[in-house]
């Protein structure tokens, strides 16, 4: 468990900490010499009646931090120490985004003073709902006084209503100097942290089933995200993927680069592969080779926890406060945020669009501003102490997954405006206040994530890419999808449990009847004509629809026998280019000499010679033929069959394998034919949609399956 400290410069933190963890967390000489914090610090206190939190076999990462990798569950108490001047609550922001228990400290001689209120603030947008109220230097006051500060505290948290954090908290009175009132702090806080522990994992559990009101907050708080704590551990095939907010990175002689920071999900191995986000040097993934967590060595360290990482393969150049350390198929940096907000009660004035604000999520700090996509009055605003559906805009990128939260303050970064929960961290640009994207924001705010995940599919019009899905949600892992939805592979297979992408039945149903719609309309405008091909057809049909689920919608229209596909053909089961007798016969005798012709075929002048078929004829029935799907017209009077045309097409593949380019020349020696026919065969690779021409080259479409099958080629 996380302890944080909050509250107006010298009211105590540093001195606090001290008390209860023998661990003096001003480390830097510019705060030994002004006595005030300036950095994050961080101290650990064992829980008594706890295992040791590391194993006694397990490998000795380098000694010389103060934060290591770690323990298991609350055997270990970690506390940051944050600084409480006015210019540094970015400071301070950095550090509470990750505490689990927050200890809000008040002066007995003070009172409640300007940085108590805006801490305040930060906790509650937070939401952070465990912690006490600390009155501290209770040796500064008699008991008058004393009694005047609790009723200070309890009237302005009175006043805040919900919107506080700490209303029902318990207040303790102290002395950190004299040790007064410590021990019974640091009594609650153990009794604090095994009450975690016995929720640990939960959390999770709690939010798969979607567990809402009491019950949940008084087992996941914590220990669930959206309610103050870090993502616990695996509930059947779904588990939380790890993800670390950094806020300090140095070099230690023996173990290179050390990244420190506190594990908001997941769990993370000595072994085990990390990618920094957001990563401007696209480094590669970094092997952990060793950790602390909770100031200890471990094998392996969790949710909640502080943790120290040596990375020895990345450059400390490259690493900053704000980035996050994460599992590769977690990793994404974006800087549009569609988040439920809050706007503090105490604000004097309704936030609007436009307003330029300081982003804070995670322990980065960046510049943006705010759309605010609903309002009851349409006026796009939101009014003190209420909460709205905003768009966050970045001006520069973060990593962001759903259920963070994040905390804003105005743009000269003077005071504490507004907080909530992402929603979605790949918000769109256009169309982000339509009836369909607030069905999908809706659909975000569910309480589970199976809930989630069926709103979602619900409303994607055009399928959900689970990937995308899974990086949003920070998870690894899928919960069981709709027996009833489409569920296709990244290569158009239908698989359900291993699904890339999933469509709802609704839409499914609605997007095979405008197929079937745009067949019979191609049917009746050009009835001489067997139908349009697969890509002209999805141009039609389901012009936005990924491949991969165009690929497996049409395979079920195939095997319902409700479309006929024929090379690359589609038509309804009714329709058909039918041949005369004449024209059945002249067809049987050209398909020989073509086929003999491999990749350079007679044109239709040398098949009327060597058939002594009339050329007119001859033409007309070809044509036919190319109708029906069963012959290629790559240029006038120049016809390949569809057997020919398959062999051209995996020679193309095989050409652009390495870098994606068909180069002419390339496909010229491979085929043995002159230049002007290898080039003649690529423009028409690029009229059905198997290349795309891109200025002088032709590239190999990663999103079509043409000529790969001759039995479906779809």
């Amino acid at each position: 468990m996380i302890v944080g400290t909050a509250g107006h410069i010298d009211h105590g933190k540093t001195t606090l900490v001290k008390a209860l963890t023998g661990v003096d967390t001003d480390r830097l000489p510019e705060e030994k010499k002004r006595g005030i914090s300036i950095e994050l610090g961080y101290a650990f206190l064992d829980v008594p009646g706890d295992a040791s939190p590391a194993s006694a076999d397990a490998p000795q990462p380098p000694r010389g931090t103060e934060e290591g990798a770690g323990g298991r569950g609350p055997a270990r108490l970690g506390f940051i120490d944050v600084p409480g001047h006015e210019r540094l609550v970015h400071t301070m922001l950095a550090g509470a985004s990750g505490i689990t228990l927050a200890l809000l400290l008040v002066a007995a001689d003070d009172g409640v003073m300007p940085q108590t209120l805006e801490h305040l603030a930060v906790l509650s947008l937070l939401g952070i709902r465990r912690g006490a109220v600390v009155i501290t230097k209770i040796d500064r006051a008699d008991a008058a006084r004393r009694a005047e500060v609790r009723t200070q505290v309890a009237n302005l948290l009175v006043e805040l209503g919900d919107a506080a954090t700490l209303v029902d908290a318990p207040v303790f009175e102290l002395c950190a100097h004299s040790g007064e009132g410590v021990s019974a702090l640091r009594d609650w806080l153990f009794e604090q942290a095994r009450e975690v522990d016995g929720a640990t994992g939960q959390g999770f559990e709690l939010e798969l089933a979607g567990a809402t009101g009491a019950t949940a907050s008084r087992l996941t708080t914590g220990a669930v995200p959206g309610a103050g704590g870090p993502i616990g551990s695996q509930v059947g095939n779904v588990r939380p993927g790890f993800r670390l907010a950094i806020d300090r990175c140095f070099t230690l002689a023996g173990a290179g680069t050390v990244v420190t920071g506190t594990s908001h999900a997941g769990t993370v191995d000595v072994g085990d592969e990390l990618v920094l986000v957001p990563d401007s040097t696209a480094g590669h993934a970094q092997r952990v080779r060793s950790l602390h967590a909770q100031n200890s060595a471990a094998r392996q360290a969790g949710p909640g926890q502080r943790c120290a990482l040596a990375l020895p393969g990345l450059d400390k150049a490259a690493v900053s406060r704000g980035q996050w350390l994460v599992a590769p198929t977690l990793a994404q940096a974006t800087d549009r945020l569609d988040v439920r907000l809050t706007l503090w009660p105490g604000e004097a004035d309704a936030l609007r669009s436009g307003t330029k604000v300081h982003v804070h999520l995670g322990a980065a700090d960046v510049m943006g501003s705010v759309a605010v996509l609903e309002s009851p009055d349409g006026a796009e605003r939101v009014a003190p102490g209420h909460a709205a559906l905003v768009q966050l805009v970045l001006h520069d990128k973060v990593g962001a997954w759903r259920g963070d939260p994040v905390v804003l303050r105005d743009a000269s970064a003077s005071r504490t405006l507004a907080g909530g929960r992402v929603l979605d961290p790949n918000a769109p640009v256009r169309y982000r206040r339509t009836p369909q994207r607030l069905a999908q924001l809706d659909a975000w705010q569910q309480p589970a994530i199976t809930q989630r995940l069926a709103g979602l599919l619900a409303t994607a019009a055009n399928g959900l890419d689970i990937a995308a899905w899974q990086r949003a949600e920070g998870v690894l892992g899928l919960p069981a999808l709709p027996v009833d939805a489409l569920c296709v592979s990244a290569s158009g297979e239908v698989i359900h449990d291993q699904a890339a992408w999933a469509l709802s039945a609704q839409r499914r149903g609605e997007i095979e009847a405008g197929v079937l719609t745009q067949l019979a309309a191609f049917h009746a405008r050009s009835p001489d004509e067997l139908g349009p091909d697969v890509a002209r057809l999805r141009r039609l049909a389901a012009p936005r629809l990924p491949d991969a689920l165009w690929r497996g919608l049409l395979a079920g229209l195939r095997s319902a026998g409700r479309v006929f596909v024929k090379g690359a053909q589609v038509h309804l089961p009714e329709h058909g280019v039918r041949l005369s007798a004449t024209e059945e016969r002249i067809a049987q005798k050209v398909a020989p000499l073509m086929l003999d012709g491999a990749f350079d075929p007679p044109w239709v002048r040398d098949l009327a010679r060597d058939t002594r078929e009339p050329e007119a004829l001859l033409r007309t029935v070809l044509a036919r033929l190319a109708q029906r799907g069963e012959l290629h017209a790559v240029v006038k009077d120049l016809y390949y069959p569809l057997a020919t045309m398959h062999r051209l097409a995996q020679l193309a593949r095989e050409v652009g394998q390495r870098d994606g380019e068909v180069k002419a020349a390339t496909f010229r020696d491979a085929t043995g034919l002159g230049r002007k026919r290898a080039i003649q065969i690529l423009e028409y690779f690029d009229r059905v949609g198997l290349l795309r021409r891109v200025q002088d080259s032709h590239r190999l479409r990663t999103d079509t399956a043409l000529f790969l099958n001759e039995e479906n080629p779809a």
